[in-house]
């Protein structure tokens, strides 16, 4: 929804359950132009449901309840094969199966396709490094990267260490103190947008969006940081999720 509402021609792959949760996402996605084509509808669990709590800094803790997303298998992306192309991207994240994850990244690369990772929820056991060397970009937080390489340090050491596993481009978010870029070019780091925050829970998803739209459309890396950094600071001054993520219009307006 974050890469919709900044102009992307997006297609949701995923599984939703056949209730009502299912049935409100289904007709939010297509509300805001995403194709819903692949998506599956499985009645053998509910949908996948998450409860948010924010505390007076506007930090955000999640607990999540699966449902029918434990079910996206790898037998799921033979639409993914079928229509994939070069200039695509392949948006990722960790609420699925970790080998389901891992087919959808390996398809990206074998397309040319670009692929990105949020690895949200970080395992405790971090990643492979089959699944690093697919990708493109790989975006976790703080606490996210602390778990992929074993051990909170600095952004940029964090980000460096995990550069070392095989991802091109290692970039570690940190809220209000911006961000770190490590790539084959050295490491960068981006100061966050100066705003108030009212609710943090999707800024990392306005960032991911506001990422990939800006390299989809021919920007540089550091011109996609800086517009996945506006994004994200729209939309932790609004509280919730779905309902923060900024359109392009509100992005160019505020930000120029």
């Amino acid at each position: 929804m974050a890469a919709a509402r900044l102009g992307g021609d997006v297609t949701f792959l995923c599984r939703v359950g056949n209730d009502t949760f299912g049935k409100e996402s289904l007709a939010a996605y297509k509300r805001e132009g995403i194709n819903t084509e692949p998506i599956i509808v499985d009645g053998s669990a509910p949908s996948g449901v998450a409860l948010i709590v924010v505390d007076k800094k506007g930090e955000n803790y999640i607990t999540v309840a699966p449902g029918v997303n434990a079910n996206v298998s790898p037998d799921d992306l033979k639409w993914l094969e079928n229509v994939l192309e070069p200039g695509d991207a392949v948006m990722l994240q960790l609420e699925i199966p970790l080998k389901t994850v891992e087919r959808a990244a390996a398809i990206g690369r074998e397309k040319g396709a670009l692929v990105v990772l949020d690895p949200a929820p970080a395992p405790d056991d971090g990643l492979p490094d089959s699944l690093y060397s697919n990708l493109d970009f790989i975006l976790p937080n703080e606490s996210e990267a602390a778990a992929l390489v074993g051990t909170k340090t600095i952004p940029e050491m964090m980000a460096q260490s995990i550069k070392q596993k095989g991802v091109k481009n290692a970039i570690v978010t940190a809220g209000s103190k911006g961000c770190v870029l490590v790539n084959s070019a050295g490491i960068r780091r981006f100061d966050a947008c100066p705003v108030k925050s009212a609710d943090s829970t999707a800024a990392g998803d306005a960032f991911a969006g506001g990422l990939v739209i800006a390299l989809v459309g021919g920007a540089g890396v550091n011109d996609a940081i800086k517009f996945a950094q506006q994004s994200a600071a729209i939309s932790v001054t609004r509280m919730g999720a779905q309902t923060s993520l900024p359109t392009r219009e509100e992005v160019e307006k505020r930000f120029g």
